[in-house]
């Protein structure tokens, strides 16, 4: 049993390696322009030089010593029959280095095919291409098993086959062929050092972005969450002022309204703590179980923050502002149906500020709220008559905020003064079909 167990284990390991052998192991390669010349011309020098050796060693013999006093013939290829065999073998052999990093296997195979069918006198038509496509296939195959699988095989093949001879170098290349390497390894070098250089650069400035990208995301955040304190602060506080100054009229004259004033002066306080404590939360979130909120106890609720409003607290926000003398008309059209929460946050936002600067600079007017539900849109409208100017001209950060919030809506806001008097901000908002 565990004999046979053993063996499937192998055949299966041998399954397994030779389905890897046909899988890349990366991306193929690509070179760029600048590679496919350099290769291009690597295969044109290479041919004309390994061309130019088989014209000029047609019906040549070569005698070679291979021990003192000892020396063997050997004749080289005569005749056309042995110029056009040369000439081939030595274009095919350099002409497919021009291929040499797209397809480097299948020029190792063209080329090794061609060291073999080289006559052995005339070992340097096809050898010098044939250690470059080992290199070749080496370094640029995505193909790793099948590479490492074929670089000895063609080694070994031409190593041990009949034409095996080493092609004797002239006296004279011996200084260009020490030379050349280290050329070309100084070269590597210091293009190595400059794609290092390169690529410590683009680190750095890769991280100078996302900095940069950071510090533009906290200061978005802040400006996001102070429109928010704004429009919390500002309403809750300006309805909590006229309250307290409405209570603090008619504290001797009706008590009882005085306490109602002050009543709502409390609930606008618990509501500005509770928004406050929600928009703080956004920063610092404790964990459960920490301890509890100190704000949260002010306001006499539990640490859990209080959800964003939405339109369906639109009537308690227009019954607050008329607790402050302001006469405000609501109006709802259409179809109410459930929308977004920043979609409603958003709208809710641009009744609060809307009603906020009525509050401020238009006492003694008149103001109406209108809410239109429409089949891919939703449309916000508050107006008012106008009155007298009360606080001094506004920032106009609230209206900003208002239209960075509907521009992430893909909303627009529309403020202005009516022909009749008065001012009217609109908000149109895109809806998905319900």
């Amino acid at each position: 049993m565990d004999a046979r167990t053993t063996s499937e284990r192998l055949r299966e390991a041998a399954r397994r390696t030779v389905r890897d052998a046909g899988l890349p192991s990366g991306p193929p390669l690509r070179p760029p322009r600048r590679a496919w010349q350099f290769d291009a011309l690597l295969a044109l020098v290479l041919g004309i030089a390994t061309v130019y050796y088989g014209i000029d060693n047609t019906d040549n013999v070569v005698v070679r010593e291979i021990a003192p006093g000892v020396e063997i013939v050997i004749p080289r290829p005569a005749g056309p029959g042995g110029l056009a065999l040369m000439v081939t073998l030595a274009a095919v052999a350099s002409g497919a280095l021009a291929l040499r990093r797209r397809y480097p296997l299948a020029v190792l195979c063209v080329v090794t095919a061609a060291t073999l069918a080289t006559p052995q006198s005339v070992m340097r038509l096809t050898f010098y291409a044939f250690i470059i496509a080992v290199y070749s296939a080496a370094v640029y195959s995505p193909y790793r098993v099948a590479a490492l699988a074929a670089l000895p095989v063609s080694v070994v093949l031409v190593g041990t086959s009949g034409n095996a001879v080493t092609p004797i170098v002239p006296n004279e290349y011996i200084a260009l062929l020490i030379l050349v390497p280290m050329a070309v390894a100084a070269v590597g070098l210091r293009t190595w050092k400059l794609r290092t250089d390169e690529g410590r650069a683009r680190l750095s400035l890769l991280e100078r972005e996302q900095a940069e990208a950071l510090r533009r995301a906290v200061e978005h955040e802040r400006a996001r969450i102070a429109r928010e304190l704004h429009d919390v602060v500002t309403h809750n506080v300006s309805v909590m002022i006229i309250q307290a100054g409405a209570a603090r009229k008619i504290m001797k004259i009706s008590p009882e309204e005085a306490g109602e004033a002050l009543l709502a002066v409390e609930a606008g306080g618990r509501s500005a703590m509770a928004e406050l404590r929600h928009v703080m939360g956004l920063l610092t979130m404790a964990d459960e179980g920490e301890g509890t909120d100190e704000g949260a106890d002010l306001a006499g609720t539990t640490a859990v923050p209080a959800p964003q409003p939405g339109l369906d607290q639109l009537e308690a926000l227009v019954g607050r502002v008329r607790d402050t003398g302001l006469p405000v008309g609501l109006t709802v059209t259409g179809s109410p149906r459930p929308l977004p929460p920043g979609v409603e946050l958003a709208a809710y936002r641009v009744v609060q500020e809307a009603l906020t600067n009525t509050v401020k600079h238009a006492s003694g007017s008149a103001a109406a709220v209108t809410v239109e539900y429409g089949p891919e849109r939703l449309r916000v409208e508050v107006t008012d008559t106008g009155g007298h100017p009360g606080a001094g001209p506004g920032s106009g950060r609230g209206l900003i905020g208002l239209r960075e919030r509907l521009a992430v809506y893909d909303g627009i806001l529309n403020t202005g003064r009516r022909l009749t008097g008065g001012y009217r901000v609109e908000a149109l908002i895109p809806l998905e079909a319900p």
